[in-house]
């Protein structure tokens, strides 16, 4: 398997209070199947899809009352020196730099304006098995209310080139203001960054969605809302694919993207 460069998503989990409905909702929608909880470290339990591992589920630590949401993480190949640069850009660390037994070591933080990460320097554990197939982890991006804040602390934290995204002559991307990081560049994309307007709520903070790949949005979205999960916004078609974003049925926002439909030209990339 593939290392996974410095700044690239390598990880998804989320913490639920009910593992169990999680694990039946997300194998419903995703197809996943689990493997057995390790008691070692909080009933921790990888998902797969296809037998290979694509993400973890957990229940919440004592006395926890934390949210129900994903939580993307970013490859490092030292995170006490990206524990370190994310404290110099004005981010906060969650938890310092932990060792998770042989499986790697794990950060958790927050960049300036509010959207909660996480930062994993692999050990046995390497991160995805696949990416970018139905089942699988597809794509993210920062949603945000000050993307000058959440661009400075990106780029003095990860080696990323910069592209934005131009609106062109489409009336609904008018004042959209997003843009697209790359490691090796620009033909690597790992991370998009939205600008969040007034069509999001104010209680809804900063987020990371996360993007898992399927192969029908349509047939994904019905699955979900039988479920319990709710429908936000789509399913529309992009030039990207065909996409979707949700809750589950404990809140945690995710997104469905069918790469294999797409409509519309690319739109143009300029250096940021």
């Amino acid at each position: 398997m593939a290392e996974f460069p410095e700044g690239a998503p390598c990880w998804v989990d989320a913490m639920f209070k009910d593992v169990e409905g999680a694990k039946s909702f997300y194998g419903e929608v995703l197809g996943w199947t689990f493997g057995d909880a390790s008691s070692e470290y909080g009933n921790y339990t990888q998902a797969y899809s296809d037998g290979k591992a694509v993400a973890a589920v957990v229940p919440p630590m004592p006395g926890g009352e934390a949210p129900s949401q994903w939580c993307l993480y970013f490859a490092s190949p030292d995170a006490e020196a990206t524990a370190d640069k994310i404290r110099s850009a004005g981010g906060q660390l969650m938890m310092e730099p932990m060792q998770v037994g042989t499986f790697g070591t794990m950060v958790l933080a927050k960049e300036p304006s509010g959207a909660v990460f996480g930062v994993w320097q692999p050990g046995e554990h390497r991160g995805f098995e696949k990416t970018g197939e139905p089942g699988a982890y597809a794509w993210a991006e920062v949603f945000t209310r000050e993307p000058d804040k959440a661009d400075a602390f990106l780029k003095q934290v990860f080696p990323y080139g910069v592209q934005r995204m131009e609106p062109g002559d489409d009336p609904e991307a008018a004042g959209m203001d997003y843009k697209i990081y790359s490691v090796g560049g620009p033909q690597n994309p790992v991370l998009g960054r939205m600008r969040m307007g007034e069509e999001f709520p104010p209680e809804i903070p900063p987020y990371i969605q996360v993007f898992f790949a399927v192969a029908d949005c349509d047939d994904a979205v019905a699955k979900a809302q039988s479920r319990g999960g709710t429908l936000h916004f789509g399913p529309m078609d992009s030039p990207f694919g065909r996409f979707a974003a949700l809750t589950d049925q404990q809140g945690a926002a995710f997104a469905v993207i069918d790469m294999g439909k797409t409509a519309g030209e690319m739109p143009k990339m300029t250096d940021a």
